[in-house]
């Protein structure tokens, strides 16, 4: 590969071009809420901590949070999905406008529950997580009022992500209707795998798989765990696996504390190094890469470039609690530091 490394002013040029891409996002949409406390005791009634509560925080989740992502990287973005008609939906739909985010594309279902997910959080540490939702496979009725809905909006667009969080919302008939409207028209489709739905993911542009994640979709036994990537024999043969299985153009596995992996039909794998100082909280990490991958690519990133801006992103977000998302000038400043 000719280019290994990512200078602060190219990085820049990305990031200000990435301000005039247009990008879609669709999935499964959620909402995150927080319940900050301390502890300072146990139960009398059972050996459980005692939180006491200072405050309540709501903010996107799902694919919504991917949009966020973007939105907070000055890049604007289009949320397509499904909601309740409830108060939780009520509350996103506020949030997502305050934040900027386009939401015309959310599509209301009476029957279903808006997904909520409730985390206690006492002194920085998650505690216990409460998920309120709806996990049924989506009714076709309702898919295609989410296509009539993307497919207005498609035109002009850079990229499209889909987020599959296993909440019903991507079946394959969706999948496959996006992946057909977004091939016709040379857009690059961007994918963070749900493996338990099982789904035909032939022929993305972007797969962002965690270890976890990819071993699942190559039903290969993960047993190889090495500190080094290219001497982890089993993770060398998932990644070759999927290439050559799924036929995605860009291959990104995102291993943690180790960084990220990023594979290339016809290439060498590429290993990029974490550059995250501390973790204080991983929720939320994968919708920050897939959104800064994406977004770079939009801009005429290689997918190289796209790789260790992401990473840089991820670093920045782990070190922060709760679902967090990072901004250009954060990402310059660690590009600088590094």
């Amino acid at each position: 590969m000719s280019v290994t490394k990512l200078l602060p002013a190219r990085a820049k040029q990305i990031l200000a071009a990435a301000k005039k891409t247009r990008i879609l996002v669709a999935g499964d949409v959620m909402l995150d809420q927080f319940i900050w406390g301390g502890v300072s005791r146990i139960s009398p009634e059972a050996p459980v901590p005692v939180v006491d509560f200072s405050r309540e925080s709501f903010m996107p989740g799902g694919a919504a949070n991917v949009a966020r992502n973007l939105v907070s990287l000055e890049t604007p973005a289009e949320l397509f999905g499904v909601i309740g008609n409830d108060d939780a939906a009520r509350k996103l739909q506020k949030i997502l406008g305050e934040q900027n985010i386009g939401c015309a594309g959310l599509v209301k279902n009476s029957a279903r529950h808006t997904s909520i997910k409730t985390r206690i959080v006492a002194h920085q540490q998650q505690v216990v997580r409460i998920d309120r939702e709806t996990r049924g496979v989506l009714d076709l009725r309702t898919t295609e009022k989410l296509l009539v809905e993307f497919k207005a909006k498609l035109s002009g667009a850079d990229a499209v992500i889909i987020g599959d969080y296993g909440k019903g919302v991507v079946t394959q008939a969706l999948l496959n209707e996006m992946k057909s409207l977004c091939h016709e028209r040379g857009i690059w489709l961007s994918l963070d795998p749900k493996p338990v739905h099982h789904l035909n993911l032939n022929g993305l542009s972007l797969i962002t798989p965690n270890r976890k994640e990819a071993f699942e979709l190559a039903d290969l036994p993960d047993e190889t765990k090495n500190e080094n990537p290219f001497a982890d024999k089993n993770l060398m043969l998932v990644a070759e696996q999927l290439l050559k299985e799924l036929r995605p153009a860009v291959l990104l596995v995102t291993l943690g504390e180790l960084g990220m992996l990023l594979c290339q039909r016809g290439q060498k794998p590429f290993h990029i190094p974490t550059v995250a100082q501390e973790v204080f909280d991983v929720s939320g990490a994968g919708d920050t890469v897939i959104a800064t991958f994406t977004l770079a690519i939009a801009a005429g990133a290689s997918p190289v470039e796209a790789a260790i801006l992401s990473n840089h992103a991820a670093g920045i977000v782990v070190g922060k609690v709760g679902t967090a998302t990072t901004s250009p000038e954060e990402l310059l400043q660690s590009l600088n530091h590094h």
